[in-house]
């Protein structure tokens, strides 16, 4: 029975047996917090001290509820019924229908998605005379969601929560949608625990029920929640004080959502005695990535304090790597060679990882893989010309160069909003089959006609207009300037400023780096015909793919091999962050890069460019701060370009002001400085053309050769890169 006890280190034992009272478990990066949180679900029902229907398990998502559920069964030897374990929105709906008549509801209420909730925000928003094209219902409904996650009902927004989005109008907006939502017997994912909550705040018999239902609580990830999930629980546990909560501090990174760090730093002061147990062996990271780790996020102050440690005795290993280049071209040259290299060695693809601050950054790794026939999936997130507002802005491209791209005028016609909808759309198409013209001359057939009234004349006689502009700003100012005056003009870029929603910003990003993108081409068409290429190299349906995707999308996974590029002033610390009162934000940025830094197991490279393309122009950037912060001890440096840190007397500056240090004249070039040094090829040299054997690939004729690297056209795996070395004459 005491078996499972066994198998844990001292400080996770110690952690799985503390039962009684409120316990604070910090976890760092793979220190086993899964293992301790499904034990100690365990060894409450096999020790006695609770029936499965007594204990309520919290997660963030389905995934880690059904991993829970998974384990607790495995450790028990046989399925577990009863169980109160979910996430926070899953309890809060079964809750809520238990009680819907206390909220106003029927027990069958419905759960509206976002789409839903957009339109019934944007009803009742008309409804209110408010313009829906000047105030977005999606920045309406996020800013409803905000004050949800903060625990707020009209009632409680005071002045000081309240903003000025929608003239001042928006509690109001917020209370007529609450009122249709009840009318409607609905709610919103925001309901599922603010109406619990507010529930079990009006109705202490509620309370009390829940209080000798639930003799222990159970709650993952702790450091992540929000104002509503935080009082929800102390509500829940204010009785018997039997709270588990576990979670890392140093992993808070969700702030855009919500996530209140302080939830976790103040644990002592809302449950006085409560007992901290620290989890600091981590059986993931090597010992200098661990240390490299640490000495980072030491810089923090708003912090319990933790040191992580190895847990395994063969923990050594490489230093992490922080490489220096000249520019953001040659950095994504690295990246793209040393996957090669690993590649070549035999390393899965699928064990490797890039991750950047802001998606904006995939794009220069993604063609960089394309190049060298590297198959590579997108995690959490589409590919760059796959993303919404690309796809907009490509499509306004292709109207300058082909004007009679039917396709294209379909998407952009009415986006931003021009008044054009699907009766003026459709009357179009049939304006366009009779004459046998493309839509954009079939557009200025019905307004010359007087088919078209209203807006939607107005808005595609204003559109045509534009159109002819930007095609004289294209042959006169060159494809850059005219994507960025079509995109400010067209009022699309405008569009997403005014969007309140969380991943606004992200997607102003992408599109400043589409124009950076498009810097690197004579032509906007021969830019276009890139991107089609692009698109069309479709990876095969191969699982071993490198992983690009954002720091925050990285939290919970682990690789063998992590990249970190971009760690320089204004990318990363993002600058938005830097604007934050209190150095909160900074911070929050700083857990972020430690979360970037303990995926990796073996190896971490971070990198940082001396040059970035801002637009159309090259500037000089710097190293982040959290190069500086990274213990000299744990990291190698190396790198190709050449840094002057102190200026002298009429030398200039940087785009960051006064004191930032400028680039050196650029240097020779040192093949090896950043890349793995390239090996001689075998004694016995393979020519272009000979036949050989790959124990994986199989047989395949050369057609290319480098120093030690082959390219060879297999009989049945295509074109591969590989090592002359692993490969022997047919």
């Amino acid at each position: 029975m005491t078996d499972y006890l066994t198998r844990l280190n001292p400080d996770q034992r110690q952690a799985v047996e503390t039962l009684d009272g409120p316990l604070l478990v910090l976890a760092g990066a793979g220190t086993g917090k899964t293992r301790v949180l499904t034990t100690r679900f365990a060894h409450l029902l096999l020790t006695g001290r609770a029936a499965p229907g007594q204990v309520l398990a919290v997660t963030f998502t389905n995934r880690a509820a059904r991993e829970m559920r998974e384990r607790v069964a495995t450790l028990l030897g046989r399925p577990v019924e009863g169980l109160w374990l979910g996430t926070f929105h899953a309890l809060g709906a079964r809750m809520l229908r238990a009680h819907a008549a206390l909220a106003g509801l029927a027990p069958n209420f419905t759960i509206l998605d976002t789409d839903d909730q957009i339109r019934l925000v944007k009803q009742v928003m008309e409804a209110e005379r408010l313009d829906t094209k000047r105030w977005a219902p999606p920045a309406m409904a996020s800013i409803i969601q905000r004050w949800k996650d903060r625990g707020l009902t009209p009632a409680r927004i005071t002045a000081a929560e309240d903003t000025d989005f929608a003239a001042g109008h928006a509690r109001a907006v917020y209370a007529a949608y609450q009122a249709r939502l009840t009318a409607l017997n609905a709610a919103d994912f925001g309901d599922l625990l603010l109406g619990v909550t507010e529930i079990l705040r009006a109705h202490p018999d509620v309370l009390a029920s829940y209080h000798r239902r639930f003799r222990y609580i159970l709650v993952d990830e702790y450091q992540d929640t929000n104002v509503v999930q935080y009082l929800w629980l102390r509500l829940l546990a204010e009785a018997h004080r039997n709270i588990c909560c576990v979670g890392d501090d140093d992993q808070s990174i969700y702030s855009w959502r919500g996530a209140e760090v302080e939830n976790i730093l103040r644990f002592e002061h809302d449950f006085p005695g409560a007992r901290i147990v620290r989890l600091e062996a981590n059986y993931r990271s090597t010992a200098p990535i661990l240390a490299a780790a640490s000495g980072l996020i030491a810089h923090n102050e708003g912090r319990f304090g933790k040191t992580l440690r190895p847990g395994r005795a063969e923990a050594a290993g490489e230093k992490v790597a922080v490489i220096g280049l000249w520019d953001s071209d040659e950095e994504a040259r690295m990246v793209g060679t040393r996957i090669e290299t690993l590649r070549a060695e035999g390393h899965k693809l699928a064990e490797i990882a890039v991750l950047v601050r802001a998606g904006f950054q995939t794009r220069a790794f993604e063609e960089r893989l394309i190049v060298l026939a590297i198959p590579y999936r997108i995690v959490g997130g589409l590919r760059f010309y796959e993303r919404q507002e690309i796809r907009d802005a490509i499509a306004y491209f292709r109207l300058l160069v082909q004007p009679a791209d039917d396709l294209a005028f379909e998407r952009v016609v009415n986006t931003p909003r021009r008044g054009v909808g699907e009766t003026a759309l459709r009357a179009l198409h049939e304006e366009s089959r009779a004459a046998s013209v493309p839509l954009t001359q079939a557009a200025a057939r019905a307004i010359e006609k007087g088919t078209l009234r209203g807006k939607a004349r107005e808005g595609l006689a204003g559109l045509l207009r534009d159109l002819d502009r930007w095609r004289g700003d294209l042959a006169a100012a060159g494809h850059v300037r005219a994507a960025e005056t079509v995109l400010d003009e067209s009022g699309y870029t405008i569009m997403w400023q005014n969007d309140k929603s969380p991943d606004a910003p992200g997607r102003l990003e992408n599109m400043k780096e589409l124009v950076r993108a498009m810097a690197e081409f004579e032509t906007m068409g021969g830019f276009l015909d890139h991107v089609a290429l692009v698109m069309e190299n479709e990876d095969n349906a191969t699982e071993d793919r490198v992983n690009l995707m954002t720091l925050h999308g990285a939290k919970g996974l682990e690789f063998d091999t992590v990249f970190l590029p971009g760690w320089e002033e204004g990318v990363f610390p993002n600058p938005r962050a830097l604007d934050e009162t209190g150095g909160k934000g900074l911070e929050e940025e700083r857990r972020l890069a430690y979360v970037g830094l303990t995926r990796a197991r073996q190896r971490a490279i971070v990198s940082h460019a001396a040059n970035r393309r801002i637009y159309a122009n090259w500037q000089a950037t710097y190293p982040s701060r959290f190069i500086d912060e990274l213990p000299e001890t744990e990291i190698a440096r190396a790198g190709s370009a050449a840094i002057a840190r102190d200026p002298g007397p009429g030398q200039g500056q940087g785009i960051f002001g006064a004191g930032v240090p400028l680039i050196a004249a650029r240097p020779v070039r040192v093949p090896g400085a950043w890349e793995a040094a390239p090996r001689t090829a075998r004694s016995d040299r393979i020519a272009v053309g000979a036949r050989v054997f790959h124990e994986k690939f199989g047989y395949g004729i050369v057609t290319e050769t480098e120093d030690d690297r082959l390219e060879v056209a297999f009989d049945k795996a295509g074109v591969k890169r590989v090592l002359d070395r692993f490969v022997e004459k047919a």
